[in-house]
């Protein structure tokens, strides 16, 4: 008889097909053994949880969609008295942003620090000012004033366009982001 249940296994086993109803047998008999230990209050099915009707959320006879919308432009950048307005400091960012040759990226560093947050201070430590995309600014900063103490300063600059996300939260304006796109 052993050798018989011998032939049959070794057979089994040699047929893709009886490989593959083993590992169904072994699946169907994992899953069994775990549906009769994981108690008496099975999970439903994700189809019953769906609703048959659709729900509606929002009044469609009612003309306030509960969207309030500012026309009024945001308000115009101000400066605490003593302190530099928010385009001579993107001026003199972007002016040593794109001084970077034959210096050191210490000395690059060092010359950004004044006007930038301690944010993107700690986010250029160790840049190489070799991968700055432009060497000269070509026009002066225009402001896009976004909200109270923030504005964005767009510079020209001989390879593209330089966007300084610019915040002055106690009144001193600094860059506290830099964004390039080419031309």
């Amino acid at each position: 008889m052993p050798r018989i249940l011998e032939r049959s296994l070794t057979g089994l086993f040699r047929s893709r097909w009886g490989v593959a109803v083993v590992i169904a047998v072994l699946v169907l008999a994992v899953v069994g053994i775990g549906r009769l230990f994981s108690g008496t209050n099975p999970q439903p099915p994700l189809t019953d949880a769906v609703p048959t009707a659709p729900t509606v959320s929002v009044d469609p006879s009612h003309d306030d969609d509960g969207v309030i919308v500012d026309d009024e432009p945001p308000p115009e950048p101000s400066t605490r008295p003593g302190t530099a307005k928010p385009e001579a400091v993107a001026y003199a960012f972007a002016s040593a942003w794109v001084d970077h040759k034959n210096v050191s990226a210490k000395t690059w560093h060092n010359a950004l620090l004044p006007n930038a947050t301690k944010d993107l201070a700690d986010e250029l430590d160790g840049v190489d000012p070799a991968d700055v995309p432009a060497d000269r600014v070509v026009d002066r900063p225009t402001l896009v004033p976004l909200g109270d103490g923030l504005v964005n300063a767009v510079i020209t600059v001989d390879s593209g366009k330089l966007t300084l996300q610019m915040v002055a939260p106690d009144g001193r304006w600094l860059v506290d982001g830099v964004d390039w796109n080419r031309s």
